[in-house]
């Protein structure tokens, strides 16, 4: 066979549903539950790694791709991974109506052989939309490790369509599964499979099923268009009737029918959430009896290995404390292994820079354009990749290795209570690990979260977590003030001790700020949500380190030097120009000294917060270069060093707590409020998200300072 494969590109689509097709191609939708290894197809099909954009007007991700097989071209459609198209979220509603009205010639559903019953529930879902679907068996290897044997043949009988097994990880049976789909969209399934349903729901469906026969000219399945129907979904209802160009609840035999099919259910006792709930209980015991029949245990207790590690790691007294301390030995990798490639990085920004300004004065630059370019654009954006890429490029991986291993799901599990108690969603636990990495993308990462008032919570106090930019200045400050006299490994554990202790100072803030936003501004009761644990994997180590390097390190990073690029110039601006003798971040930060002295800190300090908004890395060289006037960026030659200079200047212990106190809780950065911008699409939760950390640490940093000057 041959199998070829082109990148569509980003966005391909021409509106919500439609895709970009050439002539003669076929459009594949490819849907599954989460974790069964969807990407993994699409990918070894198309040939892309995930490149991702949003459906029109939706925050759900897709992604598109070509292939050939043989003399056939097809468009790949990744919807988003699902475990029920009974839309109750953002992603269900756009896999369901991209199968149902996007205009795919067929649909590949992707299940997990180690858990098949659970995945029949799609599978299911999907053939009574459309009998032009191709079951893939993926993870047939993890199957055949836990001694569980899928009857592929059996299976296919069952469902009355076209079912392959694969290991896409390994690259096996994608070429058969490109092989099948032409014959999936070319000839009808005989014999799909029909979900029985309880008895009194059959009899209404025969009231409604014959009108839409008539009605519907085969555009929608008759039988699936009168279960919505029934089950009064108004939006759906709509797509339907836009779907099928007339106003099928203004239909006359349609609503006489209806009447009748709802008489019928009420004459059973049967209202609209007894509906509901029989309809899902009548595909899961299906799903149960077809998996019965054709899978088999040669050990029942295939799970019982990830039984045992889940009884201790979602322990409800040890899982809290263990997640904490693998938390705390990340942090501790990530910092100590992040100095040595920091410093060599910035040695080298300084030579590179020598050599550039050589060029310059070689080129009779005048020395003001020679001091902006390099004393402020260079020397700015030098110091923001030295200190943030070294940690990103440790942490990003460490984080991503968790992910893949399958133990965020755990954390969230274990988080999730006291989510509740604060009236959140316990996925927020997710998009909070996401942000000490980076707080844009633990913001974008609130996409997971399927309620709007849960995700705005999620996104407005997503800055509480400090994110690796702050983390230097948090352990310079710890170990100056906090731990001076500790040396060795000891500084290091007692500096990240510390620093656990600021981090859950963080996360309490977050669960304070979000049950005070749900209870006032976003009022609301916590909503329900699927939280897989899916089985522990072996971590593909190249594909965790290309994700988290490519799709989230360089992705961050290039926001930040976008922003610091600019911010470089305003700062060497006011360190140059003087009026008198003093240059205007001198006058600026005796401006704001008086409020910031009532906050604990000076007007240096705070202005360096202000002027630090591009990214927190420039906070620290920022006060270096007012305490010592010198018109450019600083870098600091020891602690010892940076200690003196900070004491000669005014900072007591008040100062240093008052300081950390400021750096957890202020304004996002301009990079993280941008992500916020572009995920709400709306100025005013970009303002919400940009002050209510920052009135959250003016008002903790005047506690702390005035209990401070008095008992200290």
């Amino acid at each position: 066979m041959g199998l070829t494969a082109n990148s569509v590109g980003k966005n391909a689509c021409d509106g919500d549903f439609s895709v970009q097709r050439k002539d003669g191609e076929s459009v594949i939708a490819l849907a599954g539950n989460p974790n069964v290894g969807k990407s993994t197809v699409f990918n070894a099909l198309t040939g892309m790694k995930q490149h991702t954009g949003n459906w029109t007007g939706k925050t759900v991700q897709n992604a598109q791709g070509r292939f050939t097989c043989g003399e056939k071209n097809y468009v790949m459609v990744d919807i988003p991974g699902t475990y029920s198209l009974l839309a109750h979220s953002a992603e269900e509603e756009v896999a369901r109506d991209f199968i149902c009205f996007g205009g795919a010639d067929a649909v590949v559903v992707v299940c997990d052989a180690t858990c098949l019953e659970r995945n029949l529930n799609l599978a299911l879902q999907t053939i009574e939309i459309t009998e032009h679907t191709l079951i893939c068996v993926n993870l047939l290897d993890e199957a055949e490790k836990k001694k569980i044997k899928v009857d592929l043949a059996a299976l296919s009988e069952k469902l009355g369509v076209s079912v392959c097994g694969a290991a896409a990880r390994s690259g096996e049976g994608i070429s058969e599964l490109a092989e099948r789909l032409d014959g999936v969209i070319c000839r009808r399934a005989e014999g799909k499979v029909t979900v029985k349903y309880p008895e009194p729901v059959e009899k209404a469906l025969e009231q409604v099923v014959p009108i839409l026969e008539k009605k519907l000219d085969g555009k929608l399945p008759a039988r699936w268009t009168a279960l919505r129907l029934l089950e009064k979904n108004e939006k759906l209802n709509g797509s339907i009737s836009e779907f099928l160009g007339f106003d099928v609840c203004a239909d006359d035999e349609i609503n006489a029918a209806m009447k009748q099919a709802e008489s019928c259910l009420s004459e059973h006792g049967i209202d609209l959430e007894k509906f509901r709930d029989m309809i899902v209980t009548a595909l899961i015991r299906q799903s149960e009896r077809i998996a019965a029949e054709c899978v088999t245990f040669e050990k029942p207790d295939y799970y019982e290995r990830d039984r045992r590690i889940d009884r201790v790691l979602t322990h409800r007294i040890w899982g809290v404390p263990i997640m904490a301390a693998m938390l705390l030995v990340i942090f501790w990798i990530t910092i100590v292994g992040a100095n040595y490639p920091s410093s060599w990085l910035w040695s080298a920004f300084v030579l590179l820079g020598d050599k550039l300004s050589g060029l310059l004065c070689s080129a009779g630059a005048p020395q003001w354009l020679q001091g902006a370019l390099m004393d402020g654009v260079y020397r700015v954006v030098s110091w923001v990749v030295s200190v943030m890429l070294p940690p990103m490029a440790i942490f990003f991986p460490l984080f991503t290795l968790l992910e893949d291993v399958g133990y965020l799901p755990r954390a969230a599990f274990n988080l999730d209570k006291y989510f509740k108690k604060a009236n959140a969603c316990g996925k927020q636990a997710l998009t909070m690990a996401m942000g000490f990495g980076c707080n844009a993308a633990g913001i974008t990462g609130c996409r997971i979260i399927d309620s709007p008032r849960e995700r705005m919570i999620a996104i407005l106090t997503n800055n509480f977590v400090p994110c690796n930019g702050r983390f230097p200045t948090l352990i310079a400050i710890i170990a100056m003030f906090m731990t001076a006299g500790m040396t060795g490994v000891w500084n290091s554990l007692a500096s990240v001790s510390i620093l656990m202790g600021v981090i859950i100072l963080g996360v309490v803030l977050t669960f304070a700020v979000s049950r005070l936003l749900s209870a006032t501004v976003l009022k609301g009761m916590p909503s329900s949500f699927t939280l897989e644990l899916p089985p522990y994997r072996r971590p593909q180590i190249g594909k965790v380190i290309i994700r988290s390097v490519f799709d989230r390190t360089i992705f961050v990073l290039g926001r930040a030097v976008a922003s610091a690029a600019p911010a470089g110039l305003v700062i060497w601006l006011l360190g140059a120009v003087k009026i008198g003798d003093t240059a205007l971040l001198t006058l600026c930060a005796d401006f704001l000294d008086p409020f910031a002295s009532f906050i604990g800190l000076d007007g240096v300090i705070l202005l360096a917060f202000i002027l630090g908004f591009p990214a927190n890395e420039i906070v620290v060289p920022i006060m270096l270069m007012a305490y010592m006037s010198t018109g450019s960026l600083v870098e600091y030659e020891s602690l010892d060093s940076l200690k003196q200079l900070l004491t000669d200047n005014g900072w007591t212990i008040t100062t240093a707590v008052c300081t950390i106190i400021f750096m957890l809780c202020h304004f996002p950065c301009a990079t993280s409020c941008m992500t916020v911008k572009k995920e709400t699409s709306s100025l005013k939760w970009t303002a919400a998200a940009f002050f209510i950390p920052t009135l959250t640490g003016i008002l903790l940093c005047a506690v702390t300072a005035n209990i401070m000057r008095i008992f200290v």
